[in-house]
C-alpha cells in the first residue's frame, strides 16, 4: 500500500482552511448579531440602519456556514 504524501498533505491544507474559514464567518456572525441588539438589547433604543445592516451581516455570516456544513454532508453522504 502506497501513500500520496503530497495529495494527503493537500486535503489537511484544504481542511485546515475550510475549518479556519468556518469558525471565522461564524466568530464575525456572533459579533454583528451582538452588534444589532440581538444579545440583550439596550432599553428604549430604536433600531436604526447600522443595527439593521448588523443584523444582515450576521444573517450572511451564518448562511455561509451553514452552506458550508451543508455542502461537506452533501460531499460525505451518498445520494
Amino acid at each position: 500500500m502506497d501513500i500520496n504524501w503530497g495529495t494527503l498533505g493537500g486535503v489537511f491544507g484544504v481542511s485546515l482552511g475550510i475549518t479556519v474559514v468556518v469558525v471565522v464567518m461564524f466568530s464575525l456572525g456572533l459579533a454583528a448579531w451582538a452588534r444589532a441588539g440581538h444579545g440583550e438589547p439596550a432599553p428604549g433604543t430604536p433600531p436604526g440602519r447600522q443595527q439593521k445592516v448588523a443584523a444582515v451581516t450576521a444573517v450572511l455570516c451564518f448562511a455561509a456556514c451553514l452552506a458550508v456544513a451543508a455542502y461537506g454532508i452533501d460531499l460525505i453522504v451518498p445520494g
